[in-house]
């Protein structure tokens, strides 16, 4: 299939964009539980990027990144109430 290898990119970056929205929604509504997103967040992107790089330093493709992102992404949304 042509587009097989973009696919799954292409699907992280539509899935990533509805979880920005409803954590950017969240964020700008404030009070405490945007504080507490605000420092989930950015232990999430810290841990998940130190995972993304032991997968390739392990020998990982990218699909396999790529594949752990959306995973990642999956469980933010479920977690933030989105439908994606």
């Amino acid at each position: 299939m042509f587009f097989y290898p973009w696919f799954p990119a292409l699907m992280l970056a539509m899935e990533s964009g509805n979880v920005i929205n409803y954590r950017l929604a969240k964020i700008a509504y404030g009070g405490p539980s945007a504080a507490a997103e605000a420092r989930m967040m950015i232990g999430e992107k810290i841990d998940a990027a130190l995972k993304a790089g032991s997968i390739l330093f392990g020998g990982g493709s990218s699909a396999q990144v790529i594949s752990f992102y959306r995973e990642q992404v999956a469980e933010n949304a479920s977690r933030l109430g989105s439908k994606s």
